[in-house]
């Protein structure tokens, strides 16, 4: 396997820490960026990999991240967007504020990222892009309004993107999650009762581990998988497709 440059934005988080241990240890390379610089210092040192941080909501920082990437780094082939938030709310709890914030730390910077990171691919022979969506936009989950509407906008711009960027080589796919354990979703899991209960909604029975998303992620980012754009791919232990007896 040749050795590829990945920027990975939300490098700080569990999918992302996950994810950039899972390059590196490949061999590639990888720009680590994030709102959060003292996470992604302690990720630098880790893994000997040079971080930016940035906060992907704000383009003209993200496109920033991006030119210093493609400079740094040769072979530059893909990049990864696992910024992002979670509100569990019904619409009527939610205010307009509640989902604008959702829609720009989901929405806002997946589409930040395809626009300054396709056209840079396709002039450099095409590369992939990752997107997140969630198991939560394929199917009605309660209280999940916002994050279920911004997630489906990043799975169709992502699609529609795809068709955009086909013919310069530039892959764009989305990953969609069940609940997965990281700090982001906590507030869940730590909860022995909604813990419980978020388990017997997966069919697999248990709650997905940051490397289950990470080596989904992995994958598409490499160059053997070239024919595979415009995907939702979903890692979320049978949420979205299938029902299983009671457990």
């Amino acid at each position: 396997m040749s050795s590829s440059s990945y920027l990975v934005v939300g490098a700080g988080g569990g999918i992302g820490t996950a994810l950039c241990r899972h390059l590196v240890a490949a061999g590639h390379q990888v720009m680590l960026s994030g709102r959060d610089e003292s996470r992604l210092q302690t990720l630098s040192q880790e893994l000997g990999q040079p971080y930016l941080a940035c906060d992907a909501t704000d383009w003209d920082q993200l496109s920033s991240v991006v030119d210093s990437t493609a400079d740094q780094f040769e072979n530059f082939a893909g990049a990864v967007n696992l910024a992002g938030s979670i509100l569990l709310k019904p619409a009527h709890l939610t205010s307009k504020d509640d989902l604008q914030a959702v829609l720009n730390a989901n929405l806002i910077t997946a589409f930040g990222l395809v626009r300054a990171v396709a056209p840079k691919l396709k002039k450099l022979g095409g590369g992939s892009i990752v997107l997140m969506s969630s198991g939560g936009a394929a199917i009605g989950l309660t209280s999940h309004e916002a994050i279920a509407a911004a997630k489906a906008g990043v799975a169709a711009m992502a699609r529609a993107a795809a068709a955009t960027y086909a013919a310069g080589n530039v892959r764009i796919n989305t990953v969609a999650p069940g609940l997965v354990q990281t700090e982001l979703t906590s507030r869940v899991w730590q909860n022995e009762r909604s813990a419980d209960a978020s388990r017997a909604m997966h069919p697999m029975g248990r709650l997905g581990q940051p490397d289950d998303i990470a080596s989904l992620i992995a994958w598409l980012l490499q160059p053997e998988n070239a024919w595979i754009t415009g995907q939702d791919i979903a890692v979320d232990g049978g949420l979205s497709s299938i029902k299983s007896a009671t457990r």
